[in-house]
């Protein structure tokens, strides 16, 4: 069924989710192949029309995500539920649509998203299931220093000390709401939320409680380092592959918006 366009263009959330191990992060780059990318180029493909996504935030080279949002601008599209049907059989493994949905005009991908949860997973045994989607140690770890560690994170604000170095943010402010570690069958899970994040931030902080956890540091030496505010104290950067985008979340006014003031169903 083609899809019905009229005059006035709509704004819509696309929800997703991907396996980053062959993708250079979400947002677009020169010679290398992004998320953003392949969505943009198959959205324009079956829309036939260039679409721009704006993305709730960006993910590094071979990060992966449960739970992503863009957003787009476009006229009224006659089946959501066919279109996400259709973009998914176009799209690669790999990526995957959950939804389509009509939001406010004013809704934005990015800024309006309230807060945002990683996970990082970490193997203690050899695993050829987890090669490309968990970082494997095989020390032991004390997961209860771990957490002690975690717990004073949201103790403080800036977190200069886990971001990248030479990036143009203005501000290295975070509010942290939780940040623990879990043993979740053949998993060790650090789980931490907060309403922004810095770039390399969550990768460092696992870098970090992993020389607690292997007693090279103690727990109380992570509030040295936050106020340090160097990214050279604090510890090495964990691997890509084992970190998740696992939720992003909005206000109701939006996500549950769905196109009720331009039509009763979609």
């Amino acid at each position: 069924m083609p899809f019905t366009k009229i005059d006035n263009s709509l704004r819509y959330f696309v929800a997703f989710s991907y396996f980053g191990q062959a993708y250079h992060g979400w947002q677009r780059q020169p010679n290398a192949s992004t998320v953003q990318q392949i969505l943009e180029e198959s959205l324009s493909t079956l829309l036939k029309s260039p679409i721009n996504l704006v993305g709730a935030g960006r993910t590094d080279a071979g990060v992966h995500a449960k739970n992503m949002y863009a957003h787009f601008d476009f006229q009224e599209i006659n089946s959501l539920t066919d279109l996400t049907y259709r973009l998914n059989a176009f799209l690669p493994e790999d990526i995957a649509i959950q939804k389509i949905s009509v939001v406010p005009g004013d809704a934005h991908a990015r800024f309006d998203a309230v807060q945002r949860t990683y996970e990082y997973w970490i193997v203690q045994e050899k695993n050829p299931f987890y090669k490309d989607a968990a970082h494997y140690v095989k020390h032991r770890l004390d997961i209860p220093a771990m957490n002690k560690a975690a717990a004073l994170l949201l103790d403080y604000d800036d977190f200069e000390c886990f971001s990248k170095s030479n990036t143009d943010v203005k501000t290295y402010l975070c509010k942290i709401k939780s940040a623990t570690w879990n043993l979740t069958g053949e998993k060790l899970v650090f789980t931490i939320t907060a309403d922004r994040f810095l770039r390399n931030m969550v990768r460092a902080i696992v870098g970090t409680f992993l020389d607690v956890g292997l007693g090279k540091i103690a727990p109380e030496d992570v509030k040295t380092i936050i106020k340090s505010k160097d990214r050279r104290t604090a510890g090495a950067s964990v691997p890509a592959k084992g970190l998740y985008l696992t939720k992003v979340s909005y206000p109701s006014t939006i996500l549950d918006f769905n196109g009720e003031r331009h039509r009763k169903s979609i």
